[in-house]
């Protein structure tokens, strides 16, 4: 019986192709509209995920609070607290380090280049994997020992030194908080990074090099803040309570209140992201679904002229037999197929639009199936709901009366 009525509906909407286009085009638009929108928000939440992946989503800083008009010395940390951090933590805590960096200028006989020098630790190479193609990384010894040798990124040592090779045992000179110090360059680095963290960041004018974090501690060892990674394998709730955790102890060690410190993590900039780009497309995409109730009126007017139309259709089946559920089955199923139709249509555009757009910027795009669902079905009870009232207009036509009518 469906099958039946669906090839019925079809045919009756091959009988009137530019009307029944025109009828779908509400529903083209709004679908396409709403699919395309879902899609390019999602895309965008998967860009910045994936920056974050990038950059550790596990990340942390945590320091004093800037709206304390007291700081004491206590307040700021020392290198033998942040040990014993990594002893009251053990495995929650990944990795740990001042966070703080230097910008100066290498000058070699081909060119010249700025830095930013990031003070690490030996393990940071855990937490921010990099590949080096050249030389070694800093290793423990550096660290302990506080000596001044760098990796430096490929990219740069190629600009400077002509190959990534040469510029290993390369020496240069740059200013550490007033002191002039010669660096050793002992390995070059190459990271790697996704499609969108590399079109989202762009190249750098500045080159990239990792230097022992002992080298950047304040005088006597004080430092501000404390740069941390949790446990990458955490999930998202075990990260939450573990940042809560380390910032109560840092903050009862220091006989401070926990909100009298400073704590950002890249999970809350993360939620933060996410919760903007989704109210942002949840709001666009729903002035998109005014076009659905647009398209909806026009089906509904449409099957009452049909209705109309086939006042004499309708008569000839009650006289054959058919009841007054058969009549409406058939009404709401023509409209349901072409509300459904111009769904489908709606959704093979945006797709299309979507896909060529991301060809064009190399973004790969994310077009979630059940949102493909969703929007098929919401397309057929739009047509369903919206030619009720037609089905039943043609459902209640008298028998007599409609096959007198001219």
């Amino acid at each position: 019986m469906l099958i039946e009525n669906m090839k019925m509906a079809l045919s009756a909407l091959r009988a009137n192709k530019m009307r029944s286009f025109l009828t779908m085009l509400g529903i083209i638009i709004g679908i396409g509209s709403v699919i395309a929108i879902t899609s390019v928000g999602d895309t965008m939440r998967k860009m910045f995920s994936d920056i974050y992946q990038d950059v550790g989503v596990t990340q942390g800083y945590i320091s004093i609070g800037y709206w304390i008009d007291e700081v004491r010395n206590s307040d700021y940390f020392t290198m033998d607290e942040m040990e014993s951090y990594k002893e009251v933590f053990g495995d929650r805590l990944a990795y740990i380090d001042s966070g703080n960096s230097v910008t100066g200028e290498i000058a070699t006989d081909l060119t010249k280049k700025n830095f930013y020098f990031y003070g690490i630790d030996y393990n940071y190479i855990d937490v921010q994997p990099v590949n080096i193609v050249y030389g070694r990384y800093l290793n423990e010894a550096d660290i302990l020992a506080r000596k001044p040798n760098c990796v430096i990124d490929r990219a740069s040592a190629e600009e400077l030194y002509g190959s990534a090779r040469a510029a290993v045992g390369k020496t240069f000179r740059i200013t550490v908080y007033g002191n002039v110090t010669e660096f050793n360059i002992i390995g070059v680095f190459e990271k790697e990074q996704s499609a969108f963290t590399a079109l989202m960041t762009g190249s750098s004018a500045n080159g990239e090099a990792y230097i022992p974090w002992t080298l950047l501690t304040w005088p006597n060892d004080y430092i501000y803040q404390c740069h941390f990674f949790a446990d990458p394998d955490m999930t998202a709730q075990e990260l939450q309570e573990f940042n809560d955790d380390f910032a109560a102890y840092v903050a009862r060690t220091k006989n401070r209140n926990p909100e009298d410190f400073y704590i950002i993590t890249a999970q809350s900039e993360m939620g933060t992201v996410d919760s903007m780009l989704s109210g942002i497309a949840a709001a666009v995409a729903g002035i998109a679904a005014i076009s659905l109730l647009v398209g909806g009126i026009g089906i509904m007017n449409i099957m009452l002229v049909s209705v109309t139309e086939r006042t004499r259709e309708i008569g000839t089946r009650k006289a054959l037999g058919a009841t007054t559920r058969d009549i409406m089955i058939q009404f709401l199923t023509e409209s349901a197929v072409l509300s459904a139709i111009g769904g489908i249509i709606g959704i093979a555009l945006a797709a299309g639009l979507v896909s060529i757009l991301g060809a064009l910027f190399s973004l790969p795009v994310v077009i979630k199936p059940y949102v493909v669902l969703m929007a098929v079905g919401f397309s057929a009870v739009v047509g369903i709901f919206f030619g009720i009232y037609p089905a039943k207009k043609a459902a209640q036509r008298d028998p007599i009366i409609a096959l007198r009518y001219e």
